[in-house]
């Protein structure tokens, strides 16, 4: 299986290599074989498809050198030949009047647009020379090219794809893509409180805020950002795998022949669906909290003397929040297995009982291993997503208790996410902020796919069937 899948890694990267110098050989190719048309468009986008009645393609791609260049020279420029020291001039006053100088912020922000317009630019240039190339050699073997009519009506019909997705991909690049690519960029600056934007610019500082969040020494967060990330593994795989045994259970239990009133128990766990998750959640935190109903009703029948510290002891907040996450996961699990249960073939079981299988045999040879290969990757999804449970932690405790070994306002029940919140809304340390959103996509990514691959779903999904 390895042998295999790095059989297939090389094969990718080969076939990848191959393109590349394709593409090179294909431009180098078209410039030497082309018409004074052709060679003319390598500086004038559209110029070719012009000259040769194809208006609609040719202004099209003129537009967008115009567009490239219109934005470069007259907007871009300026924050991008910035972006090496991020700004030098600070905002500040002479007598009365407020002198503005850079901005790190829009330098950064539209630096990185800059260069992502570079790079659609020179994408376009290539598919410019495609286009040249194309029309060519359809002239040379004789054929007539589409009209300008033709062209329009493939945006609608042929090409109905690429119009289609057009503004979709806008938006994920503009909405996604970009926010992601600085918010990884201001990880290797000193972007916090004490630099903001205009007045205090801040600067690249390579390594130094990852060197902080793994030292052990000084201010380092190395020991916080340790107990963070354990505690952050161990709620996900608590939170996930205990919510799915005892939601297969309680799935079993009432669709075990003989329960009465299966739906009136089915549509009792649902309701705890139907409400709202943070109303559910703010209500539980005041009822475990020290003056909650909880505790006054102890303290009421003499069960206790003081008030039991849900919230307040480092440990009894987490062993709280997971046995509250039970309740709000059982339902989910509940409703998935009931579904999946019922598509086991009832033969199986027969035939197990005329083997003598008792109910936990059956249970470990057929129910299990047919519910962990349907719910594979629903189970992996879970877990990914605990990992990043912001809801539960922060509407529950916030992140408390707080400790006084944890350093940056980190409590003993935050998760990654939520410590990330926290430096970003509480302390605006967008710096450490965005390495730790680094992390958290690391550990994310590395779980999800080395998970994945293990799946037996994946591996080996004709053998089941």
């Amino acid at each position: 299986m390895a042998g295999g899948a790095n059989k297939r890694k090389k094969d990718a990267a080969s076939l990848s290599f191959k393109a590349i110098g394709n593409g090179f050989k294909e431009i180098g190719v078209t410039f030497v074989e082309g018409d004074i048309k052709t060679k003319l468009s390598y500086l004038i986008f559209g110029l070719g498809p012009i000259l040769r009645g194809q208006f609609l393609i040719g202004a099209a791609l003129l537009l967008c050198e115009v567009l490239f260049f219109w934005f470069m020279f007259g907007f871009g420029w300026q924050y991008l030949s910035k972006i090496t020291t991020l700004g030098t001039v600070e905002t500040h006053k002479v007598k009365r009047k407020t002198v503005y100088g850079d901005n790190s912020f829009l330098i950064l922000l539209f630096g990185i647009l800059c260069i992502f317009a570079i790079i659609a630019f020179i994408t376009i240039w290539y598919i410019n020379v495609k286009v040249n190339r194309n029309e060519e050699l359809a002239l040379k073997q004789g054929k007539k090219l589409p009209s300008n009519k033709d062209a329009f009506r493939s945006l609608f019909d042929k090409n109905f794809d690429k119009t289609l997705l057009a503004l979709p991909v806008t938006g994920v690049f503009v909405f996604t893509v970009l926010p992601i690519v600085f918010m990884i960029l201001v990880a290797f600056t000193n972007y916090d409180k004490n630099h903001q934007a205009p007045t205090n610019l801040f600067t690249w500082v390579g390594l130094e805020n990852f060197k902080n969040l793994v030292s052990f020494s000084g201010t380092g967060l190395g020991p916080t950002f340790i107990k963070v990330l354990l505690w952050t593994l161990i709620w996900a795989f608590l939170a996930t795998f205990i919510d799915y045994f005892l939601g297969l259970a309680v799935a079993i239990l009432i669709n075990k022949k003989g329960i009465k009133f299966k739906r009136l128990w089915r549509t009792i766990l649902v309701l705890t669906i139907a409400v709202p998750q943070f109303v559910s959640l703010l209500y539980v935190m005041k009822m475990f909290a020290n003056d909650g109903i909880i505790n006054g009703y102890l303290i009421k029948w003499g069960i206790i003397d003081n008030y039991i510290p849900f919230w307040s002891d480092p440990m009894l907040a987490r062993i709280t929040i997971i046995v509250v996450n039970i309740w709000i996961g059982i339902p989910y699990m509940m409703l998935i297995a009931t579904g999946l249960l019922m598509n086991i073939p009832e033969d199986l079981y027969e035939s197990a009982k005329i083997d003598g299988a008792n109910g936990w045999q059956m249970f470990r040879s057929i129910t299990l291993p047919y519910m962990l290969f349907v719910t594979g990757p629903f189970l992996l999804t879970q877990y990914t997503g605990n990992l990043n449970n912001f809801n539960v932690i922060y509407l529950l405790t916030q992140g408390r208790p707080q400790s006084m070994n944890m350093a940056e306002r980190a409590g003993a029940s935050d998760l990654l996410v939520t410590w990330l919140y926290k430096m970003t809304v509480t302390d605006t340390n967008y710096k450490m902020a965005a390495v730790l959103g680094i992390v958290v996509f690391i550990v994310t990514a590395f779980i999800s796919l080395g998970v994945y691959n293990m799946l037996p779903s994946v591996r080996d999904e004709e053998g089941f069937q």
